[in-house]
């Protein structure tokens, strides 16, 4: 793979944009893309979820298109992002660990910096994840004017921290100590500056992609008493986890639905392409002799009874099926689902497609505009990918069609699954169908390349946000020197 360096690409997309066929700057869309941190497949309505509501992610649905087999890029928090914002799958990003500050190296492009040179405003509001303080791989230093939340997501274990992070500097939160008490709501917060973002730059008629990457339903469970979606749950019968989580899916929705109002109210909702969709396949959460798949059914369909094995942190399909729609008034018809299969590296390429951006060239994913706007309106046919394919934490997966390769352990035997007649990859095939697998195995090596990570100049800063999860950051630490590169294995999960 060849890396295009900074500079070098820089130049090129200001002489793409300059050319007589750059699309001109008033007609480039806005980009919307809004995912929640552990939201599972089969829990929102529009996939057929009964316990939580979300009526506005429905009418999104209902208005646009629903895709039932674009996966994540990974099964756990970090590496997923970095999937999704660099355009590559596992096997060439440099983010495979999710230790929490793991970073970007320094050259490589993102969606952001890849629309900064067309004139975007870029913004980012939730949990980044790619990158901690005082490292190679923080937001500002890959296109974003401004991004506010979490760089660490131990950081983002709690919505009372201490302060929120924005361009690396510290936003004081009133009242708060981390842990699951406080005064001042951390989502509210990443929420109300994602709408101003939104506000000042579709008001302005300029440009925007707004990424926001928003916490909740991640645990820790809480919402505040006084939110309108807790009213909803707080008597069901369900243990109180389940009911804070039903609550924060249910706060999410009414945020997306906030979203897109304010689009209409601009006048630019026909101007934007919105996405929304979870980060990594679903948690059991809330398990239970009643429920061995957990309350709300994130990998089980609850009217059908078929389910995906595995769940977050693996790399069955359980692990990476997340919910996945995509709306765009004017030019994605209402009322699609699409089989198509894809997942998160096709969102640069797609985004680079839609704006006339020169997606780098180190990347796997394919531009999926011909799926959501027709292939006469893209004016080619969709592209397919010959595999997709996994890596995290020693497993491996790839899929071809529907045939499935799956290695949890370095040490332990390939497994082969046909989805077509097993979806949930109950019966190992491995040595019925040897050249089948042969051939995925293969692929697989093919696919891999062992990892280069970024850097830190200096960890104390992102140390500090690390501690301010339990409000002990002004606590000292040892002296150490600071690593030249991370690889922390011990999952921040």
């Amino acid at each position: 793979m060849k890396t295009i360096p900074r500079i070098l690409y820089s130049l090129i997309a200001a002489i793409a944009l300059l050319s007589s066929t750059a699309i001109a700057a008033d007609s480039r869309p806005n980009i919307v893309y809004i995912m929640s941190d552990e939201l599972g497949y089969y829990e929102p309505g529009f996939m057929g979820g009964e316990n939580i509501q979300t009526p506005n992610l429905d009418k999104m649905a209902a208005g646009g298109i629903i895709f039932r087999n674009l996966f994540a890029g990974s099964s756990v928090c970090a590496p997923t992002r970095c999937c999704l914002m660099t355009g590559k799958h596992s096997g060439h990003t440099s983010v495979r660990a999710n230790g929490g500050g793991t970073p970007l190296r320094a050259e490589e492009m993102t969606i952001a910096s890849m629309l900064k040179p067309l004139g975007y405003a870029t913004g980012g509001f939730g949990k980044w994840g790619c990158g901690g303080r005082d490292s190679t791989g923080v937001p500002e230093k890959h296109g974003f004017d401004v991004f506010l939340g979490y760089y660490d997501q131990v950081h983002a274990h709690t919505y009372y921290p201490p302060y929120l992070i924005r361009n690396s500097e510290e936003v004081p939160l009133a009242g708060n100590n981390g842990g699951s008490e406080g005064k001042t709501y951390s989502q509210y917060v990443i929420h109300d500056a994602a709408m101003k973002f939104i506000r000042e730059n579709g008001a302005a008629k300029k440009p925007f992609f707004a990424y926001l990457p928003y916490t909740p339903p991640h645990g820790n469970f809480d919402i505040p008493n006084n939110d309108p979606a807790w009213a909803i749950y707080k008597d069901k019968t369900w243990p109180e986890p389940a009911r804070r989580y039903a609550a924060m899916v249910t706060m999410v929705d009414r945020q997306v639905g906030e979203v897109l109002a304010l689009l209409k109210q601009l006048g630019i909702e026909q101007h934007t392409l919105v996405f929304f969709c979870g980060d990594n396949g679903g948690n059991d959460y809330f398990k239970s002799a009643e429920h061995p798949r957990g309350i709300h059914l994130a990998n089980k369909h609850p009217q059908t009874g078929v389910e995906y094995r595995g769940t977050k942190g693996t790399l069955y399909e359980g692990g990476v099926r997340v919910p996945f729609i995509a709306s765009w008034p004017g030019k994605i018809a209402p009322g699609q689902v699409s089989e198509h299969l894809g997942y998160f590296p096709d969102i640069l390429p797609t985004i680079a497609e839609v704006t006339g951006a020169m997606a780098p060239a180190d990347i796997d994913g394919l531009s999926i505009l011909p799926e959501l706007i027709g292939e006469k309106a893209a004016g080619h046919a969709q592209a397919k990918h010959d595999y997709l394919y996994w890596e995290i934490g020693g497993w491996t997966a790839i899929r071809q069609g529907n045939w499935r390769a799956v290695r949890p352990k370095a040490a332990q035997p390939w497994e082969l699954y046909d989805l077509a007649n097993d979806p949930s990859e109950s019966k190992d095939l491995a040595a019925a169908q040897p050249a089948i697998l042969a051939k995925l195995t293969e692929l697989a090596t093919q696919a891999h390349e062992p990892v280069r990570e970024g850097t830190f100049a200096s960890t104390d800063r992102h140390e500090r946000d690390r501690r301010a999860k339990f409000g002990k950051q002004d606590e000292p630490e040892p002296a150490k020197a600071a690593p030249k590169k991370t690889n922390n294995k011990k999952a921040a999960k």
